[in-house]
This record gives structure tokens, C-alpha cells and sequence, in this order.
């Protein structure tokens, strides 16, 4: 899934542009107390140990705040039945996955808990609008032992990601709760390949070692080396981001000479496996079977010192073995995302050698596999501090977030369609064209957003008590919660055109990312060729008009794609430049001026795209 930047509110950016990187430093020295130390449990007697100590790692990624159980599609793990047919099924929230972590640890005295990145960042409401100081605590309660960074760490530089780790109540909005300072978190974040431009070290540890009872496990973290491609230029101001595999290979050989043989990476970077089943046997044979996507290559050149590797970034569930660079199986694992589902995966811990016993990586009986996906179900308890968590910094967010913003008549999917042409980005898209059209706003003839900027989708069954159909601002958030501000530019018809044939071709050819366009767009995208061919040119019209390569166009963007972000160089040659409100400012007045309870709007059609397969 794309990801993309969050460019902050008006009081985040002043944090941006003034802070710079001068505080950054500091993150290394001020780490949390017993950050090399994060055993769960004491010492137990002092008979002598088994050679051999099973620990349990349990894992999970791409939270993105999501305390709440997310809602609609969003908040479902598809199951392959053993008949072949698939169920979805509703899972994630914190009080559910505090619930799960805690449970799988019983019996467990060796257990530790790590995470792949994308904690935080393009958060709903209830998170995002308290710079996701909720989701820390939340963590923390959690026992989360470490994390990586993920790029949307980063949504809102580096020196609000400092204050995350470190605590302190927010240099701009100050503390949110009377009397409470924000403690930060107290797991270690780790950025081994982002060092400071000017410095050249690392921002973050780069690495942590987790010991009890004579057991030492390296954990190092990186992010993926494309980060600024996908955040906004702001948030990774005066940072540089290094290969991951030479990054791991250098950390986990410091590691070694340290005497820890035993490592797990957690990587931002991911793949995408057959199926989106999470049960799904990614070591499966047959054709088309497995895993394809960034996170196969770096598996591969990663050194066969690190025995195990938590990914993410890509919102997949799989648990697959690639081999290592000597041919040995390795454990690669991926947990969705929003927390609806965590990684059970033991590591046999060998006393005599320090280092994971990983012959077999998958035990001989398939019923009892080395690693496994569990589902975050919602039909156990809830974890009542998370219960009480969420309903304290509901009531802070309430005022802001009941508010009704417009009146929908079913589900209008975003994150949920796999479409190319969503409808919730043609409603988006028209807010923005709608918003920025008259002379004075812009004089906008055409929109662009992004697929990666629709966080969620508009689900028509109320999530409160605002009744079914309601649209509340904190539902609006959710769906947009980078609050970029909106600019419109001076394009010539070639450089559009360019444009919608870096959607598949380029940085975007394996993966393609389909830009969501204002009503009067249309053009066929034929997926039988390739690259830029994709795009059959002679099919662009705007209002039936053929797209002439010499004229000039007003368009209307987020400033991430007016940037160049997500490979969209063409989309920032743009010209004589006008800076708008924010996306969602847009987005909520539309829905006000073209729904109400007595007429609710109805889901757009989507046929400004035709897709050849």
C-alpha cells in the first residue's frame, strides 16, 4: 500500500520549519532507562539451564494509531476456509490486541515484544489530533520492548520524533492533560540507516539487546532507504536514509564482535505474498505461489548473522522463509496492519553458542509451526486499561470529533477498494476541483490526489452515537488526517500527461499508484503493456477535450504531489504557484454543501478510468 507524508496542522508546522535537527543529538544520550536491558520477569532459582531456551518473539506493525477498532473493510482479516472459500472477519483495536499479547505470553518466561514501524503517523482522530501521544502511553502499557521507525515516523520530523521517544509535552500545543507531563516511550525506537546529514551519526540507537538469564538478543531497526520519496521534504530535513542491507550487515557484525550471535531485524519494507489471506501458506510450490515485492531482495543479502526479520510498510500478513546468502531458511514475517493481527514466532536459543538454533525454521509438524499470524479477535475481553486509556482521551477529543460534517447513503470505500479508481477518491478529488475552481481560489480545471492519502473509508453504520449515515469530522480525519494544505499550479498538457504515465511506469511500474481524478478527467489505463505505455495517450480528455501538450492547466494537489512525492516527478514542475486550504477543509465543506440528513450523498460512480486488464 502506498504510504504517504502527513503535512502537519498550522501549529505542526511551525514546529517543522523552526526546530531543524539541533535537539536530535540529544535522542542517543537520552535514551530510556534499561533500553539495554528489556527482559520481562527475574531471575528464577539457580538450577542449571537447559542447553537449549525457547524464546517467544512476538511481533506486529503499521499501527498507525488505530486504538479504536478500525472501521468497515479496514477492520477485517480476510480467512481462507478449509473449503477454499474466504471469510472476513472483524479484528484489531488495543483493548483486544493488549488482550492478545498478554495471553500469548502466559508460559512464556522468555518473551519479548517488537514491532516493524508505522506506529504512529496518518493516526484517526483520536491519536493524530494529540500528535499521538495516546498511542505512546497505549504502547507502553502494552509492554512493547522495541520498534523500528517507520517512514511515518518521520510525518513530522525528526525533532517531534525525538520528543515522542524522549517525552515533553508538545513545544507548540503544550499538555494536554492538566497536571500530566508526557512521559515518551519507554521502548527504544531504532533507526540504524537515518543519520544526521551534517553529523553523519544516527538520529536513533541504531540497535538494542534484549538479555535475561544469560540470554542476549540484538534487535536492530531501519526504516525503508525510499523514505523521503514518501514524506513530505520537511519531514526528513537535513536527514539521510542508508541501503538496509548494508545498514543490518554493519550493525549485526558490531554485534557479533560483541559476543551477541543471536539478532532479529525489524525492517520497514515489506512484500506483498499470493494471497491476501493472513492464513495463507506463503511457502506454498505452486505457480504464481510466495512472495514478491522490496522485502524478497533484502532478505536475500541480508548476512546470515541475523537469524529472523519483522517487516512491515507494506500492510501484508505472511510468514515465509527466504533463504539467506547461504542458503539457510529464514524466518521473514509481516502482521497487516491497524494491530488486527500479531506474529508468534519461537526462536530456540542455543546457551552453548549464544545464537538461534535454525536448521528447520519450520517445525516437522505443520500443526505446530515455528511462526505463525493470530488473528486480534474481538470476541475476547477487553483489556480494561486500554478501555479506560481510550475513553480519557475521548472525552478530551469529543468536542472536535462528534461534529457532524455531512450525511452519506452507504459505505463509500477508499482504503478498502482495490480498485484503481476508488469512490472515495473521486469524491475527494471533486472536493478539491470544487474548492479550488472559481478564479480566485486557484482557477483549478483539474484535481490529482493521491491513493496513499486515503487512510481509510467512509463507513455509512455510525461508529458512536451520531446516528447511521452521519459523517463526523473525526470520521473525515481519519480518511484524510495529513491535513496537507492544497496547491494549485501551472501544468502544460505534456507534463500531465507524463504525469499519468508515471502512475505504472518508473518507481511506480512494479507497483503501480493510481492518482484519483476530479469528475471531467478521462483516459484509458491498458495493463496488458507496460510501462509507460500503459497510458493510452490518445484517450486523455478533460471535459471531452483532447489534452493538448502545449496548453497550460490550472491544477489543484495536496503539496506532497506538488512536491514530486510517491514519483510524480511532473507533478512538481508545476508553476506560478497558489497555496490553498487545507485537503481536509476541503473535504468537509464539500460534504456540508452537498449533503444533509433529508438528502445524504450517495457513493460517485466510478467511470473516469477504464481499465484494460
Amino acid at each position: 500500500m502506498s504510504a504517504t507524508p502527513q503535512k502537519n496542522r498550522a501549529s505542526r508546522r511551525v514546529l517543522a520549519a523552526a526546530a531543524g535537527l539541533a535537539t536530535v543529538g540529544a535522542l542517543v544520550a537520552a535514551m530510556p532507562a534499561g533500553a539495554q536491558d528489556r527482559g520481562h520477569g527475574d531471575d528464577h532459582g539457580h538450577q542449571k539451564p537447559a542447553s537449549t531456551v525457547d524464546v517467544q518473539l512476538l511481533s506486529f506493525n503499521d499501527l498507525h494509531g488505530n486504538l479504536e477498532p478500525p472501521a468497515g473493510s479496514a477492520g477485517t482479516v480476510t480467512e481462507t476456509q478449509a473449503d477454499g472459500t474466504t471469510t472476513a472477519i472483524p479484528a484489531g483495536g488495543v483493548e483486544y490486541l493488549a488482550s492478545s499479547l498478554r495471553t500469548a505470553r502466559k508460559g512464556h518466561p522468555y518473551s519479548i515484544t517488537a514491532a516493524g514501524g508505522d506506529m504512529v503517523g496518518a493516526s484517526p482522530l483520536l491519536s493524530g489530533l494529540f500528535h499521538d501521544e495516546p498511542t505512546i502511553e497505549a504502547l507502553n502499557k502494552i509492554d512493547l520492548d522495541v520498534t523500528a521507525v517507520g517512514n511515518h515516523e518521520f510525518d513530522e520530523g525528526a525533532t517531534e520524533l525525538a520528543r515522542l521517544q524522549n517525552g515533553g509535552c508538545h513545544p507548540v500545543e503544550g499538555c494536554y492533560e492538566k497536571g500530566k507531563k508526557f512521559k515518551g516511550a519507554d521502548f527504544p525506537y531504532l533507526a540504524a540507516n537515518v543519520t544526521n546529514e551534517k553529523t553523519g551519526k544516527p538520529i536513533l540507537k541504531p540497535y538494542t539487546v534484549w538479555k535475561k538469564n544469560g540470554v542476549k538478543i540484538g534487535f536492530i531497526g531501519v526504516t525503508l532507504e525510499g523514505t523521503p520519496n514518501i514524506v513530505t521534504a520537511n519531514g526528513v530535513k537535513g536527514l539521510k536514509f542508508h541501503d538496509e542491507i548494508e545498514t543490518i550487515n554493519k550493525y549485526a557484525k558490531e554485534l557479533d564482535r560483541q559476543g551477541v550471535k543471536s539478532i532479529v531485524a525489524l525492517i520497514h519494507e515489506g512484500g506483498q505474498p499470493a494471497s491476501t489471506s493472513y492464513n495463507y501458506d506463503c511457502d506454498s510450490s505452486g505457480a504464481g505461489d510466495g512472495i514478491s515485492g522490496p522485502i524478497v531482495d533484502i532478505a536475500k543479502g541480508i548476512t546470515p548473522k541475523v537469524d529472523a526479520l519483522v517487516t512491515g510498510h507494506t500492510h501484508q500478513a505472511y510468514v515465509c522463509t527466504i533463504p539467506d546468502p547461504a542458503g539457510n531458511p529464514r524466518m521473514v514475517t509481516s502482521a497487516a496492519s491497524f494491530g488486527k493481527l500479531y506474529t508468534d514466532t519461537t526462536l530456540t536459543y542455543d546457551r552453548r553458542t549464544n545464537d538461534i538454533v535454525r536448521t528447520s525454521v519450520k517445525s516437522a509438524s505443520a500443526s505446530n509451526p515455528k511462526s505463525v499470524n493470530h488473528i486480534v479477535s474481538r470476541d475476547q475481553p477487553k483489556a480494561n486499561d486500554m478501555t479506560a486509556l481510550i475513553a480519557r482521551w475521548n472525552a478530551l477529543a469529543a468536542p472536535i470529533a462528534n461534529k457532524p460534517q455531512g450525511y452519506i447513503t452507504a459505505d463509500i470505500n477508499g482504503r478498502g477498494s482495490t480498485a484503481p479508481e476508488k469512490p472515495l477518491g473521486n469524491l475527494i478529488a471533486d472536493a478539491q476541483l470544487e474548492g479550488l475552481a472559481p478564479a480566485d481560489k486557484g482557477g483549478a480545471v483539474v484535481a490529482f490526489m493521491n491513493p496513499g492519502g486515503i487512510r481509510a473509508d467512509l463507513v455509512y453504520k455510525a461508529t458512536g452515537s451520531e446516528g447511521d449515515g452521519v459523517v463526523t469530522y473525526g470520521e473525515s480525519f481519519t480518511v484524510q488526517p495529513f491535513t496537507n494544505m492544497m496547491n494549485v499550479v501551472d501544468l502544460t498538457g505534456a507534463q500531465l500527461i507524463t504525469a499519468l504515465q508515471q502512475q505504472v511506469s518508473g518507481s511506480n511500474e512494479a507497483s503501480p499508484k493510481i492518482l484519483q481524478v476530479s469528475k471531467g478527467l478521462t483516459y484509458t489505463l491498458d495493463m496488458t503493456k507496460t510501462g509507460a505505455a500503459r497510458v493510452v495517450t490518445d484517450t486523455i480528455k478533460l471535459n471531452g477535450e483532447a489534452i493538448d501538450p502545449a496548453k497550460s492547466y490550472r491544477v489543484a494537489m495536496n503539496e506532497f504531489l506538488a512536491g514530486g512525492g510517491d514519483g510524480f516527478a511532473a507533478l512538481g514542475q508545476g508553476t506560478n504557484k497558489l497555496v490553498g486550504p487545507s485537503d481536509l477543509d476541503l473535504f468537509n465543506a464539500y460534504l456540508a454543501a452537498h449533503s444533509s440528513a433529508a438528502a445524504p450523498l450517495a457513493p460517485p460512480a466510478t467511470d473516469r478510468i477504464t481499465v484494460i486488464q
